[in-house]
């Protein structure tokens, strides 16, 4: 091989041109030669390889195959063969250049470690993608993982590059990785910080890709559309995007709305509060026309039944109708609204109904509705919301209930 990379050398010399010129003329028709034969071997060598992956992954039965190919993997691999035929032949087309000749076999070698290093990453980003198709893992913070695989590969990539240039042996290098493992953790904090989030993320199984998160903090609320080492990605209900750094997750608080999506249903829990001065005893005349509604027909003639053997059997004197036992309008307008709600179509019967009263306040009484729709889409959920609480709104004048509100002449300051 020496002897044929001399032959031009040797013609050059014979036609009567000096030492010098001959050695350079020689050196740049040889690199002529090299770089055609380079890029005619890698387009060969990208042509042979794509057609091979793109036949094998037509006839695969895993997509893992069609992503090596989407994510460039063959194409990246088909740049060995040139490289290693440049490094090979170089010592050839430089034979009298040897100083040259070591600066360009350096730069050689760095390309094979950014060559290298570009093959991993398209791997682990086909590995990303496949990852993602599983069903077992489509909801993990995937991205963590891969960035984390993928710095400790530029990591590796720069200490061989840096050992390669200055001619120092590596393992002088990861010595001197301990000594300043104290500056590399403050400035690969963050990094590491996000790393040990995404793992406790993962492994306590706080949030996966897909939830509906609610973060007061950053303003987000939506849902979750990427994980990855230093922020999780949240969609929100408005399409904007906000981004929270991963260890936010574990550091502070924040809602995730999982639960009620896995449930047979979504909670309803909002009241209607009663002005304190429309509540009463109800007499007679009023019994008669609440008897009229269906829903606590039943309920009333059992009640005043029972009620009266009460108050007839313990002598009770119901010329004051405080005395003995009573039936107030707001303690069957409750009944009416449970009796409504359990009869309602878009309530889930299976799951917690009640209706209850809560502690009086300055506004009034307020009667809560507390029950689950068994339709959790959001907008459904609002229409079932409106259909039930239009109902008990125009329903509380029958029971001779007033329902509270601000004055509308009264001036807020």
């Amino acid at each position: 091989m020496e002897n044929q990379a001399l032959l031009l050398y040797r013609y050059l010399r014979n036609t009567g041109l000096s030492d010098d010129i001959s050695k350079v003329l020689n050196s740049f028709l040889l690199v002529l030669v090299l770089i055609i034969f380079v890029v005619l071997v890698d387009f060969i060598t990208r042509k042979i390889i794509l057609q091979v992956f793109s036949r094998f992954a037509g006839k695969s039965k895993t997509n893992f195959d069609d992503l090596m190919v989407s994510n460039n993997v063959p194409r990246n691999l088909s740049h060995i063969i040139p490289l290693l035929i440049t490094i090979k032949v170089m010592p050839l087309v430089f034979i009298h250049f040897s100083s040259l000749l070591n600066i360009l076999d350096k730069g050689l070698r760095l390309f094979g470690i950014i060559l290298t290093l570009w093959i991993v990453r398209s791997l682990l980003h086909t590995f990303k993608d496949y990852f993602k198709t599983l069903p077992n893992l489509k909801d993990k913070p995937i991205d963590s993982y891969i960035q984390v695989f993928m710095i400790f590969a530029w990591l590796t990539g720069i200490i061989l590059a840096l050992a390669l240039v200055t001619g120092t042996p590596i393992w002088q290098f990861f010595t001197a990785l301990g000594a300043t493992s104290a500056v590399l953790i403050l400035v690969f904090k963050d990094t590491i910080m996000g790393f040990v989030a995404s793992i406790q993320v993962s492994v306590n199984d706080m949030v996966r890709i897909g939830d509906w998160i609610t973060f007061e903090k950053f303003g987000a609320d939506g849902d979750v559309i990427e994980i990855n080492l230093a922020t999780v990605k949240v969609q929100n209900f408005d399409n904007t995007i906000t981004t929270i750094p991963t260890y936010s997750l574990i550091s502070d608080s924040f809602k995730n709305w999982r639960g009620m999506t896995n449930s047979k249903g979504r909670r309803i829990k909002r009241a209607l509060i009663i002005k304190q001065n429309s509540i009463h005893f109800l007499d007679k005349e009023e019994l008669s026309e609440l008897k009229k509604i269906e829903l606590v027909n039943k309920y009333l003639y059992n009640r005043e039944e029972d009620i009266e053997n009460y108050n007839s059997t313990n002598k009770i004197n119901k010329e004051v109708l405080i005395n003995g036992r009573n039936l107030t309008n707001i303690g069957v307008f409750r009944k009416y609204l449970d009796e409504y709600i359990h009869t309602h179509s878009a309530i889930n019967k299976d799951m917690m109904i009640m209706v209850r009263q809560l502690a009086p306040s300055s506004q009034g009484i307020p009667i809560e509705i507390y029950a689950f729709s068994s339709d959790k889409s959001w907008k459904n959920y609002e229409y079932i919301i409106a259909d039930v609480f239009d109902h008990a709104l125009a329903a509380t004048p029958y029971f001779n209930l007033e329902l509270f509100e601000l004055p509308s002449n009264l001036k807020i300051n």
